[in-house]
């Protein structure tokens, strides 16, 4: 009795996936499959992007209505004239503008040698000879 069903598995593949045997694998066929799932995620992920491009124009057009209703400029547009008028305030000057720095705020390096002139100016000249080696 076995023998009579391991010769009708073996003669017809499709009994023997029905009986629980194994599939044979297509390389092939699996990789024609991985081929047209990659596929259709691309397809997808296109679709998606297009509907929301779609959605943020339909956006941005309600964006500039409501702009040009209460006069308000776009952000890039704001920006661009303000980094204009800074350009412009200083087209005559030869160096880039000031920074506010408040006094007794400068470089740490200025003060220490402020100071070791005062210190040097009080002492005797031997010492300031061997402190300025």
């Amino acid at each position: 009795q076995g023998k009579v069903l391991r010769e009708a598995i073996a003669a017809s593949p499709d009994m023997g996936k029905m009986l629980g045997g194994e599939e044979e694998k297509d390389p092939e066929a699996e990789k024609e499959k991985e081929e047209e799932r990659q596929e259709a995620l691309r397809q997808e992920e296109e679709e998606r992007k297009a509907k929301y491009a779609k959605m943020e124009a339909e956006r941005e057009v309600m964006r500039q209505g409501i702009r040009d209703k209460y006069g308000i400029k776009k952000r890039e547009e704001a920006e661009a004239e303000a980094q204009a008028a800074m350009e412009q305030a200083s087209e005559g000057s030869l160096t880039r503008p000031k920074k506010a720095v408040p006094a007794g705020c400068g470089d740490a390096e200025e003060e220490e040698e402020s100071i070791m002139d005062t210190v040097m100016k009080y002492l005797p000249g031997p010492l300031q000879d061997m402190l300025k080696k």
